[in-house]
Order: C-alpha cells, then structure tokens, then sequence
C-alpha cells in the first residue's frame, strides 16, 4: 500500500510542483492551501506524512504544527520555510516538526528526505521488535517505562505523548544507557542522514524529551548532558 503524503502549501506552484514528483515515486497525494483545510485533512485523512509549508494563510505552520501534536497527530512532519531564520527552524521543531528545508529546494531532495525519514521509522519499529532484555519488551529506567513494540513510552505511570523522532531518540539513548553519545553519533543514528552537520536538532530535542521526563529540568537526574562530549541516559541514583 502506498503511503499518504499531506502538502500543506498556499503556493499553487509548489503544491504541484511537490504533487506530481511524489505520485511519480508512488505516494498518495492530498493537498491543502492554508493552515486551517491542513488541520482538518491531517485529522479526517491520517496521512502518514505532512509536507508543512511555514508562512499560511488563516493559521502559520508553527501553528498548524502546534495544533496537529496537541490533538495526537504524531506522523512525521517536514516544515518547508522560504526563511533562513534559526529562530523559525528550532520554534518548529520545539514545537514537533522533525525535519525543516529552506526553499528553494529540489524535489528530489525532499522525495529523499521523506523516504529517509519512513525509512528509518519503519526500521526502528522492526528493531524494537527484535530487542532482547530481561524485561522482553519492556525497558525500564527509575519511573520511565518504554516498550519498544508499541511505540509507547510511560513516565510514573503516565503516558508521554511523543512524536515519532522523540520517541526514537528515547529508545536509542535507553538502549545504550550509561554510554555517552556525542551529538553526531545521534543525529546519525536517529535521523539516519546528514543534516548538514546542524546538531541543533539534538539540542533540541533533548530539551524536549526533558521537559516531559524530568522533575527538573536544570538538574536532570535521566537525561545527563557531558560537558563537551555530548549525552547519556542513566537510571537515577536512589536517595
């Protein structure tokens, strides 16, 4: 079956531009022209991408975005920005985006990008599957319980709701606990492609996973950051 793909985009040109080179490559293709028919499309159609410009009419991506992870949508989102602003990209991905381009930009590319980031879902989702512990599908760490086969991660009983890269950097930092990852380690691990040695990403959605697993967050006791080097997860240490 082929995946659904949802262009958010009030440029005509680049919606079709985007439409006919994605159906070429074999996705199913729906298309809104301004933030609002995007929010309604992605809750009424369950695409499993969205291609979601910055700058639209009624609501902005950022918006959209904010919007699309309240209400539980948690495909993997690309923002498109004609900006080459910093503040714009990492308030996209704070918000949930996973990946951004900055227009203009080849098709090719974003085709690219697209099955990189299915790609490397549908892998992690197989690997899980396959991890073997004490526990079977369950990694446990303190009050943080992550099961792998079901994409679902708890925290003192609590379900976090995470989007898709969220969880798999999860994941992969619970996998490898105790071990410091530097930050490319886990932009190559986790996003499965060079993003333009931009690291930020992993700052970021660090701070994200923080925010919804530490009691406080400027003294984290899961989420260690190593001066320097990088990043680690440990168990906390009990009083």
């Amino acid at each position: 079956m082929s995946k659904k793909v949802l262009v958010v985009d009030d440029e005509e040109s680049i919606v079709t531009l985007l439409q006919y080179n994605l159906e070429q490559s074999g996705f199913e293709v729906l298309t809104a022209m301004d933030g609002q028919e995007g929010i309604n499309k992605a809750l009424s159609e369950a695409p499993d991408f969205v291609i979601l410009d910055l700058m639209l009419p009624e609501l902005d991506g950022i918006e959209v975005c904010k919007q699309l992870r309240q209400r539980k949508v948690n495909v993997p989102i690309l923002m498109l920005t004609a900006k080459d602003d910093e503040f714009d990209k990492v308030l996209g991905l704070e918000l949930g985006a996973d990946d951004y381009m900055t227009k203009p930009f080849s098709p090719r590319e974003v085709i690219a990008r697209i099955k990189a980031i299915l790609r490397r879902s549908q892998i992690q989702a197989e690997k899980a599957e396959q991890i073997d512990n004490d526990d079977g599908e369950l990694l446990k760490l303190g009050g943080l319980q992550i099961y792998p086969d079901r994409y679902e991660a708890y925290f003192e009983e609590n379900q976090l709701e995470l989007t898709p890269k969220e969880f798999e950097l999860l994941l992969y930092l619970a996998k490898h606990k105790g071990r410091v990852l530097t930050r490319d380690q886990l932009l190559s691990a986790v996003w499965n492609y060079d993003f333009a040695g931009d690291t930020r990403i992993v700052d970021v959605h660090i701070s994200h996973l923080r925010d919804k697993i530490e009691v406080n967050t400027k003294k984290p006791v899961y989420i260690k950051t190593i001066r320097g080097l990088g990043y680690k997860l440990e168990e906390p240490k009990g009083e």
